[in-house]
């Protein structure tokens, strides 16, 4: 965090031409980044050979002359300068709200948002934004108006998917990108390091606030060879999920290199970026390759191109010794083979349960899967290129000219990434392919992706049966997409989810079984084949959805008093100072907990401006490990507080009214999934001052952080959080050296004591773990990052 007003001065502009709202990116500033590359190499880094991650990182180092020894991945900060902010509608409203008591007049560095979060799929494409602006206009209006205010590009509903108009306008080679989404890291197939964070972290960047990131680790991902005819860029990831499961990458960067890199597409890469996000990882890139200077000059910048161009030797690129001895400087290398790799499924309930194509018809036997696809759905952000698109067409006028249509009983619905893609896939014929076979397509927005998905007519859905969805999704935990906590939701490539789409069985394989046509022959599929670019070049699209430049100082931004959507923010109240005692243990928390479980979206969406009816979703996913995995269940430990025994958020309201602190202990990798902040807010709102977990996952880490709640982990994970299984509410905590909290001194001792009838039964001591830096420490002590923002400014001014 800053230290002094002056910092805020202290703007080197990262691009060549002045911030402000901006319909695409401008070059890049190289000159800039190899200065500071080159002192950090001569300076802390000793000349080492470096990766392309580390290169990209260091050249936006904030202040190099100020480090004195090069970092130590997993220990040291690295305090960084980004170039860019991107926001989705959602995450933005917090984001925005927070901003607003920075005192900026403008953002410093370029920034945008963009409205695709909160338009639900229904009736299809326009009928759907169209009811976006009837039910969630209060929260477009504050956006806008904002962005006007502050110098924000806005993108309105039906313009795109954040990952998708990023990449198409935004994202540019060896450059630093901070996004409120987890997503993000989809713009690392153009080279970017992009970095999905909460909302506080991108204030600090819009505030030209150094950022914060614990120096990752950096995972090399080999890649050999070319995919064979029906595979797709998205069954990398698929096989690298199901290797390193969903906290394998946390702590780490992952950087692709080898030869089979060079066959990737642009947009293919950016499909095994994106879902990067799902084994934890910080991001992923890969470094700079011809496909991507072609995708930069069929998306209007062909000057980035021809800048990057001179610059894949020295900086976007890893350095040749790395590359000849990959296993010397990289953390961990991870070998695949492309040629050999097979298409994949990854589910149900997770995105890292792999199973090959050629096993998928045993398995769905023997796990006693519903193999009976409900429905099908290609799109989101993950994989709504043209390349795919097209591919996925290809089948299916297969399947049309033997007059096909997807199975009886098989829903099958498209999601376009942008309204670019939208308007180039109507002109080529895409669209009337999809339509042909029985295709709804949908707005260009998450829809079915994030849970924006009406489906509550659907009888699976109204009776909560047991069904099977396949989708080209990144993410499928349980009722996510459709409120239904029986959908299995299996994640795999546009190509097989339109293969199960006409056989309407997860059985069936498209490369080996066959089809009956309307006159009863039997036939295969001929491998799917598609453009990587469009060769017309790209389709404009509908003016009204290009982004709305218009910057306006003084524009007033509206927020109603009444409102149940919106509500400005109150400082938390600052650290008193104090040891933590006669904490409560709120829930005891079993299993997978990711932010899905601990701030639900869907219906709640709606909410995302307003922290204090959003709170009465808090942690309404979670199982309880103390009452046999009961979701949103829990005791009250405080007698004759009511309710005694009640949901999550009720009884955590319960403990706020009456001044009980409370905390949350936690299973591995707590907090996985979503960037949203609000699952830190939410229970800091309601009371929370610590969380303990076996493990956390780095975005909700981080989150805790900037509101103030203090994260532990278990020093002895496997044993201590096994005390907190049983009774949690008769359990009363405290702390020994959270006075005194510093750095150099990560343990934190925490004495439990088991109270039944007034009376101390048995004690426990247990040493728990922090990573706070010197800063977060500061945030912590002030109640939040927001609040220390606040005051230093108070102070400069």
């Amino acid at each position: 965090m800053i230290r002094n007003q002056q910092a805020l001065r202290n703007v080197v502009r990262r691009y060549a031409t002045a911030t402000g709202p901006q319909a695409r990116a401008s070059v890049p500033n190289y000159e800039l980044f190899n200065q500071r590359l080159t002192k950090a190499r001569s300076t802390i880094l000793e000349n080492k050979p470096l990766t392309l991650a580390q290169k990209i990182l260091y050249a936006h180092l904030h202040d190099v002359s100020s480090m004195t020894s090069a970092p130590v991945p997993g220990e040291s900060y690295l305090k960084l300068s980004p170039d860019r902010v991107a926001m989705q509608d959602a995450s933005a409203q917090m984001a925005i709200l927070q901003f607003m008591l920075s005192g900026m007049k403008q953002t410093a560095v370029p920034t945008s948002i963009h409205c695709d979060h909160l338009v639900e799929a229904y009736e299809g494409a326009d009928l759907d934004v169209a009811r976006s602006w009837q039910t969630s206009r209060e929260i477009y209006e504050f956006l806008q108006a904002a962005s006007q205010r502050y110098g924000i590009a806005f993108w309105r509903p039906g313009s795109g998917i954040i990952h998708q108009l990023v990449l198409e306008n935004y994202a540019a080679p060896g450059t630093l990108m901070l996004g409120t989404d987890s997503h993000t890291p989809n713009a690392g197939g153009l080279g970017m390091l992009a970095i999905g964070v909460g909302g506080a972290d991108a204030v600090d960047a819009m505030a030209d606030i150094p950022w914060e990131l614990k120096a990752p680790r950096v995972l090399g991902v080999q890649l050999r060879g070319k995919l064979h005819e029906w595979g797709n860029p998205k069954d990398v990831i698929l096989a690298l999920a199901g290797k390193l499961t969903v906290r394998g990458g946390t702590g780490s960067i992952i950087e692709y290199f080898g030869d089979g890199v060079n066959s990737l597409s642009c947009t293919g890469m950016a499909t095994i970026c994106n879902m990067g996000a799902e084994v934890g990882a910080t991001t992923s890139v890969f470094p700079y390759t011809p496909s991507m200077a072609r995708y930069l000059a069929a998306t209007q910048r062909a000057a980035i191109a021809t800048a990057a161009d001179a610059q894949q030797a020295s900086y976007l690129s890893a350095d040749a010794q790395v590359a000849a001895d990959p296993a010397k400087y990289y953390d961990e290398v991870i070998d695949i083979d492309l040629s050999t790799l097979e298409p994949g499924y990854n589910g149900p309930f997770t995105p890292d349960l792999y199973t090959p194509r050629s096993k998928m018809s045993d398995t769905v036997k023997t796990e006693g899967w519903s193999d009976k696809v409900s429905a099908a759905l290609i799109g989101s952000c993950t994989n709504s290129s043209y390349q795919d698109l097209s591919r996925a067409a290809s089948l299916a006028r297969q399947a049309s000219a033997r007059g096909l249509r997807v199975a009886e009983g098989t829903e099958f619905l498209v999601s376009p990434g942008s309204e670019q893609i939208r308007a180039t896939m109507e002109r080529d014929g895409i669209q009337e392919a999809f339509e042909a076979i029985g295709a709804k397509v949908l707005a260009n927005a998450c829809g079915p992706c994030i849970g924006q998905w009406n489906r509550d007519e659907n009888p699976v859905v109204k009776n909560k049966e047991t069904n099977s969805i396949v989708s080209s999704f990144n993410r499928n935990f349980r009722a996510r997409n459709d409120g239904n906590p029986n959908t299995m939701n299996f994640l795999t490539s546009p190509e097989m989810v339109l293969g199960a789409a006409l056989g309407g069985r997860l059985s069936f394989n498209p490369m080996t079984d066959s089809l009956v046509d309307a006159k009863g022959q039997s036939f295969k599929l001929e491998p799917p084949s598609g453009d990587e670019l469009p060769t017309r070049g790209y389709a404009t699209g509908r003016s009204e959805y290009e982004p709305l430049l218009d910057h306006q100082p003084s524009k007033p931004i509206p927020i109603s008093p009444s409102s149940t959507r919106l509500q400005t923010l109150e400082a938390f109240v600052p650290w008193n100072g104090q040891e933590f005692s006669n904490t409560r243990v709120l829930v005891t928390v079993q299993g997978k907990c990711t932010t899905d479980h601990i701030s639900a979206a869907g219906k709640w969406l709606k909410y995302k401006g307003h922290l204090e009816n959003l709170a009465r979703n808090t942690l309404i996913g979670a199982a309880n490990a103390a009452l046999d995995g009961q979701v949103n269940t829990v005791r009250n430990a405080i007698s004759g507080l009511e309710p005694s025994v009640g949901s999550i958020p009720d009884v955590a309201m319960s403990y706020k009214q009456a001044g009980v602190p409370w905390l949350v202990i936690a299973d591995y990798n707590y907090g996985e999934g979503s960037a949203r902040e609000h699952a830190a807010m939410q229970p800091r709102f309601l009371g929370c001052n610590m969380v303990i977990a076996r493990s956390f996952a780095r975005i909700h880490e981080t989150n805790l952080k900037k509101q103030g709640v203090l994260p532990l982990v278990f020093a002895r994970p496997d044993e201590d959080y096994f005390i907190f299984a049983k009774d949690p509410h008769e359990l009363v905590v405290s702390t020994h050296g959270v006075v005194g909290l510093n750095e150099n001194t990560p343990t934190v001792q925490v004495t439990v004591e088991r109270v039944q009838n007034g009376k101390v039964v048995e004690t426990h001591n247990i040493e728990c773990v922090h990573t706070m830096s010197a800063d977060q420490i500061g945030w912590f002590k002030a109640g939040s990052a927001l609040n220390l923002i606040a005051s230093q400014q108070k102070a400069a001014h």
